[in-house]
């Protein structure tokens, strides 16, 4: 099979979708691959690097679009990559359907093979998201830190104050991988945490393993209003695997909280756990509602482009080359990789994006 890894286009999206040892894997088990020059100079990555283990070098996004029979990226494709994309086409990529009705009607259209990162499972995981919710998990709250300076807009607090003054709030909303690794990072840094979750398992796990200064609370509508009162920073870290985000802060709910507050909401990419919540670019990151300061980027590894592409590639690679190895209907029908397979030939094989548009589902090993 030819493999494509093109150039990201998405604002400051500085990731790649392959590293040199991806490449010489999927070339010794067979199969060409193609990338656009320079698409890992971003990630600290020279054209060179993937030469010298048999990757072919294409100077546009073009060459590598019309010469695959798969593309692996990192982000999905945007309306000027539409185009480019060939019927029965195999992509694996995050897409996020749920949240973008207009990128879900352009695969549908384009009759491509799309498996989605961020929906594969493996022994009860994500295994592809996990990655990624790491580094958002560990950005949001240095982000959120940051934000909280006067100067950006915040309340001028430090997260873990200093001996005789208050420390910072943090209410995380949602104990999944994001969440914990948002805890881990504020708890570290001297914040008051408190982490909601639903899930009473859950959160007895995480009072098993997390420090003194982490509070863990059962979330309910009423709970979060209570707590987002006394929030500094607010952190979105809910998932519904495949679907979109809940909406679990509304409109009015942002006049209870303190001027110059911060919310971080990770789940912008799945349409964002708070009502006002829109995706900003790393270029323009924050906006102001109610005086709550919103950072929404909807890449937010994509700031730190090396250490998410190698993260990222370390869980991607092997099933990239079990893809390419199968084909797409084979692939549709393995008991893992159909999981990930979101679109198939111009039907919506995913029973989340299907119910978040109301559109036909049929499962994946049943289409091609």
């Amino acid at each position: 099979m030819i493999i494509g890894v093109p150039k990201e286009i998405k604002a400051q999206e500085n990731r790649v979708g392959a590293v040199p040892a991806m490449v010489l894997d999927l070339t010794s088990a067979g199969h060409k691959v193609l990338v656009e020059k320079t698409a890992g100079l971003g990630a600290g990555i020279p054209d060179e690097a993937f030469a010298q283990v048999g990757a072919t070098m294409v100077g546009s996004a073009e060459e590598v679009y019309g010469g695959a029979d798969m593309i692996v990226k990192v982000k999905e494709p945007l309306a000027a990559e539409y185009s480019l994309i060939k019927k029965g086409q195999l992509l694996f990529t995050y897409f996020h359907f749920a949240a973008s009705r207009e990128l879900t009607d352009a695969m549908l259209k384009s009759g491509a093979h799309c498996f989605a990162y961020e929906t594969l499972q493996y022994r009860n995981s994500l295994p592809l998201l996990t990655p990624m919710s790491e580094v958002a998990g560990r950005m949001s709250v240095q982000v959120g830190a940051v934000c909280l300076e006067k100067h950006y807009g915040g309340r001028g607090m430090l997260l873990g104050g200093i001996p005789g003054v208050e420390n910072a709030t943090v209410v995380i909303l949602g104990g999944g991988v994001v969440g914990t690794n948002a805890a881990k990072m504020a708890a570290g840094l001297g914040a008051d945490v408190r982490i909601m979750d639903l899930d009473l398992d859950r959160l007895r796990y995480l009072s098993d393993v997390m420090p003194a200064n982490v509070q863990l609370l059962h979330s309910s509508p009423i709970a979060i209003r209570e707590q987002i009162v006394h929030a500094d920073l607010v952190i979105g870290a809910v998932l519904v695997q495949g679907a979109r985000a809940p909406r679990l802060i509304r409109r009015e709910d942002l006049k209870t909280m303190k001027d110059g507050a911060v919310v971080v909401d990770v789940a912008v990419d799945q349409g964002g756990c708070i009502e006002t919540c829109r995706p900003t670019t790393h270029a323009d990151p924050t906006y102001v509602i109610d005086g709550v300061l919103h950072y929404c980027v909807a890449n937010m590894p994509g700031a730190v482009p090396r250490t998410s592409t190698f993260g990222l590639t370390n869980a991607t690679s092997p099933w990239a080359k079990k893809i390419a190895n199968l084909g797409a209907a084979a692939a549709a029908k393995d008991p893992v990789l159909g999981t990930a397979a979101n679109v198939l030939g111009g039907v919506c094989t995913h029973s989340g994006v299907a119910e978040a548009f109301g559109i036909e589902y049929r499962r994946p090993d049943s289409v091609l």
